[in-house]
């Protein structure tokens, strides 16, 4: 994470931030005696019982907003998806005033006023610091974390010494909200299932104080609190599947909980069944701390306005392609295939959808490289007559960059590889250095017309310094004042 601040020590973390609790509230890395403290025969020792925590941030967007707006606090505040087209996140207040998730902006326009709801368009850079700036606290407690979204995070909490596993929780949510600013709802449990439904249940309930530990509950208290769980809120179910299973009287997260393993592998296959044994209290999904090997990388956009002009169109592909070779980069990969598609307005008449593809014999991340070879095939199909809406790439096809395979015939060039290779490090590592896009490619300024409006964004506090508030002191002098 780039917080500008270094890390507390893990002392600190360990104490409650009331200074009640003692340093085991927050647990130590030390292993748990194995087994449930019973004798089993010399030697005799169990693997430790699995223990999740989901730790969730409250209206996430929302809250980060309010991290530099304390004024905010209490009042009704929506932020707004690219172009500020829908509602992407609702404060507690806005929720109650009745303003749906996706609510379209210009429908909902007058209501935002007449409410006096406050607008903000989306900071997504700030989000994700202040995600970052979360996590580092998390592994603070433990290494063993799950970054599952920019607000979500699945510790396992199974080698950790914690008595109170409630007032851990609480310790972890006032250590967060102390040292980041963002309150979050945690769920405990012995399966990822049942902690995200406990991290729900929290959230939605003041009565839990932020924290519902499942481990403390008896069968009867758990299924009070399944039975008043919607189908459509358990985690793995969705839209899609809600239905079919309606259909055969499984309204709940306690009708689900009680089906048996073997209709519910009917039903949904081997993740249903493993579902309805998280939902019994028995761990199937573990801990994935290795990120999936990715297979793709795309980058699209919206324009900020339609438009048919083609040095527009040249920027945006420039900047797309510029962004997703730098995030290949990042995670050390080479591609051996990129594509663009440009498409018009799908809710106006004649839409129309334009698609370009290339492969290279040598697989690459160079940015100068795939930006000049997918802009050849922009201009092959480029037509001034049409108006673009939409625009995007795609890169994939990827091998490790640290295993270029050659050929017997040529085709693969290692030496224009390697110089490929150290001119990219060059202008990456410059851009860490001086800051972002300090070193870009020219196409990238042709224009800025291409880009998503966002007339209502916050200023990105800790990652523009030129974004700061800044504060002047005027000294005002009174003509009859004298010593």
């Amino acid at each position: 994470m780039s917080s500008e601040r270094a890390p507390a020590p893990n002392e600190e973390l360990r104490r409650s931030a009331a200074g009640k609790l003692s340093g085991e509230t927050l647990g130590s890395t030390a292993a748990l005696p194995r087994g449930n403290g019973s004798e089993g025969g010399a030697g005799a020792r169990s693997e430790p019982q699995k223990i999740f925590a989901l730790i969730d941030c409250n209206n996430f967007f929302v809250s980060c907003e309010r991290i530099f707006r304390p004024d905010l606090e209490g009042k009704p505040v929506v932020v707004l998806s690219s172009n500020d087209g829908c509602v992407v996140a609702r404060s507690n207040e806005s929720k109650q005033l009745g303003i749906p998730m996706g609510a379209p902006a210009f429908k909902f326009r007058e209501e935002f006023k007449r409410q006096g709801i406050v607008q903000f368009s989306g900071n997504f850079e700030l989000y994700g610091n202040i995600s970052r700036r979360i996590t580092d606290v998390l592994r603070r407690v433990t290494p063993h974390i799950e970054v599952y979204s920019v607000d979500e995070s699945f510790l396992d909490l199974s080698e950790l010494n914690i008595a109170d596993y409630a007032a851990w929780g609480k310790a972890v949510r006032e250590t967060v909200l102390r040292e980041v600013g963002v309150p979050v709802s945690i769920g405990i449990a012995p399966c990822k299932t049942l902690a995200k439904l406990g991290a729900d249940l929290a959230k939605k309930h003041d009565a839990y104080g932020g924290v519902l530990n499942f481990i403390g509950l008896t069968q009867a208290e758990q299924d009070d609190l399944l039975n008043g769980v919607p189908l459509k809120d358990v985690w793995g179910v969705g839209w899609r599947l809600a239905p079919k299973l309606r259909a055969e009287g499984i309204g709940t997260a306690l009708h689900l909980r009680r089906l048996r393993p073997q209709r519910a592998q009917q039903l949904m296959g081997i993740r249903g069944r493993q579902l309805v044994t998280e939902l019994n209290g028995t761990s199937c999904f573990e801990l994935e701390r290795e990120k999936a090997v990715r297979h793709s990388l795309a980058r699209t956009r919206m324009f900020g306005e339609d438009t048919g002009e083609f040095h527009v169109l040249e920027a945006a592909i420039a900047s797309l392609t510029a962004q997703a070779a730098g995030r290949l980069r990042g995670e050390n990969l080479l591609a051996r295939r990129a594509a663009f598609f440009l498409t018009t307005n799908r809710h106006k008449p004649g839409y129309r959808r334009w698609t370009g593809e290339i492969a290279f014999n040598t697989p690459t991340n160079d940015t100068g490289l795939l930006i000049t070879k997918l802009l050849e095939l922009v201009q092959a199909g480029y037509s001034p007559n049409h108006s673009y809406h939409r625009g995007g790439v795609l890169l994939y096809d990827f091998v490790p960059a640290g295993h270029l395979q050659t050929d017997l015939l040529g085709y693969v060039e290692p030496a224009a590889h390697a110089r490929s290779l150290k001119r990219m490090q060059a202008i990456d590592a410059i851009n860490k250095r001086y800051g972002k896009n300090r070193v870009h490619y020219a196409a990238e300024d042709l224009s800025k017309a291409w880009e998503p409006k966002r007339r209502l964004r916050s200023p990105r506090y800790v990652s523009r310094w030129d974004e700061l508030p800044e504060a002047h002191i005027t000294i005002i002098t009174s003509p009859n004042y004298s010593k």
